[in-house]
């Protein structure tokens, strides 16, 4: 078990750091923003209890915000993806691969599922997050591009992570 916390907050530390030092200094144009530091709400157990979940969720979010001095903004969309998260589990997986124990990684699943589930996770996240930011609908079609962009980009660096894990 202390293992199991060891890897998970290591994992934790390092997706910030990352996200913190290099990809919050990354604005392409002001559309793309890349946010990878939601993989750790992807990453957690299929058989983690809900309020665990939401409760994780949630400080991700609040220690983004910290770094990021965006006053809650991320704390909402972290919250969101982890309330999404167990339905988006569910729809996406078959009956028997519900029933698995382990990580909903890139190693325990094929690669379309694993794409699949990346993609509807990030879109849900960037979704809130930058029409929170906006706060209006004024410039609507903008903010769509700019989750787009960014969700595509985010989604990619997901997934290229989850080659260089199955490597090592």
């Amino acid at each position: 078990m202390s293992k199991q916390l060891t890897r998970y907050a290591v994992t934790f530390i390092v997706l910030f750091a990352l996200q913190v030092l290099i990809l919050n200094n990354i604005r392409l144009g002001g559309y793309i923003n890349p946010y990878i530091y939601i993989l750790f709400i992807m990453l957690l157990p299929f058989e983690i209890p809900g309020w665990l979940l939401l409760i994780l969720g949630f400080l991700t979010g609040l220690t983004m915000d910290a770094f990021a001095g965006t006053l809650g903004m991320h704390s909402s969309a972290t919250l969101f993806i982890a309330f999404l998260r167990p339905y988006i589990l569910s729809n996406i997986s078959t009956h028997e691969s519900a029933e698995k124990k382990g990580n909903p990684t890139l190693s325990t699943k094929d690669v379309g599922w694993f794409i699949k589930y990346t993609l509807l996770i990030v879109i849900a996240h960037h979704f809130i997050l930058f029409y929170l930011e906006a706060f209006s609908f004024t410039h609507f079609f903008s903010t769509f591009l700019r989750v787009i962009l960014s969700s595509i980009m985010t989604a990619f660096f997901i997934i290229i992570s989850q080659f260089f894990v199955i490597r090592n």
